[in-house]
């Protein structure tokens, strides 16, 4: 059996080319099924057995090499990487489209009262929280207090963005106050996630050489690979955010949902879980998820400790994170 399936494949590395973007977008297709939600416990027990088993050098004698793939992306889309707990539901990639497309499509509907932004603000930013908990890292643990201090840095970012900005387009075409939200939910990216990774920011995230072997850590790598995230996790939102109000307005003007208001909602998250479904994934492959750079533009002191271990080594290689 070790002839049709070699023990030699590397199933912790995505099985598609990472260094194209097609490659990267098929990786996270799967990552973001959002199917992996509706798996029986017995079914991620039983992956886990498979990728848990292959690791260590058991191959059962039917398993075949897709069967593998299967099982490690059902096994990786349900249990934390670094601690092989199963993960908070919700919290998992897989939950990203079904969770954001109803959150998103509340707050794309119900967004010219306060209470309802404060409400579906709170909602989203809670929710992030959870992502970012569950999702964590291993090697940098968030604390409570700095869960809790991004969490509310967050949502008071985002409620001031979201009522600031609905206050100066009260005078303005109503589409443009459609995009509120939005503008909103940029700002609470661009301090939810550098606050909930405050510790590599202070002390640096690990760099490797390409094999995976661990040189230092360092801030620079860090900024780079945060940047990144922001980027990616704003360019998920923009379509789901910015081409339903565009439909929408329109549709309101027609007699069909004068006549049958209460379709608005159900539409709207429709439109958005059709754009996340492609959002999600393509974005997130907008960067190699084990990224890179230079090693001119590290620290100097990380400079002097990679130029120890390897002299002619030019660049060095980081997981940015999600």
């Amino acid at each position: 059996m070790s002839e049709e399936l070699p023990l030699h494949l590397n199933i912790r590395e995505p099985r598609w080319d990472q260094s194209t973007f097609q490659g990267r977008a098929r990786h996270f297709f799967m990552v973001t099924d959002p199917r992996n939600l509706l798996l029986s416990a017995a079914t991620l027990e039983d992956a886990r057995r498979v990728v848990e088993n292959y690791r260590s050098g058991t191959v059962s004698p039917d398993l075949t090499e897709d069967q593998l793939w299967r099982a490690k992306y059902i096994y990786d889309s349900a249990f934390h990487p670094d601690t092989g707990e199963k993960m908070i539901l919700i919290g998992r990639m897989s939950a990203q489209v079904p969770m954001n497309m109803t959150i998103t499509g509340c707050m794309l509907t119900f967004y010219r009262t306060t209470p309802a932004v404060l409400f579906w603000q709170w909602v989203n930013q809670s929710f992030n929280a959870i992502v970012n908990y569950t999702n964590r890292s291993g090697d940098a643990p968030i604390t409570v207090g700095q869960l809790g201090t991004a969490y509310v840095s967050a949502t008071t970012g985002a409620v001031v963005t979201a009522l600031g900005l609905k206050s100066l387009t009260k005078h303005l075409p109503s589409i443009i106050g459609r995009y509120v939200p939005f503008a909103a939910v940029a700002a609470a990216n661009c301090i939810n996630i550098p606050l909930m990774r405050q510790r590599e920011l202070k002390f640096g995230i690990p760099v490797t050489d390409e094999d995976g072997n661990r040189l230092g850590e360092s801030r620079a790598a860090a900024q780079q690979a945060i940047a990144q995230v922001v980027v990616s996790r704003i360019g998920m939102a923009a379509p789901a955010m910015a081409i339903p109000p565009v439909i929408m307005n329109a549709l309101e003007k027609r007699a069909f949902l004068k006549r049958y208001p209460w379709l608005n909602a159900p539409l709207q998250v429709g439109l958005v879980g059709f754009c996340l479904v492609f959002a999600t994934p393509l974005c997130c492959a907008l960067f190699p998820q084990k990224s890179s750079m230079p090693v001119t533009r590290l620290e100097p002191e990380v400079q002097a400790l990679v130029r120890e271990k390897n002299p002619h080594m030019e660049t060095v290689y980081f997981n940015k994170g999600l």
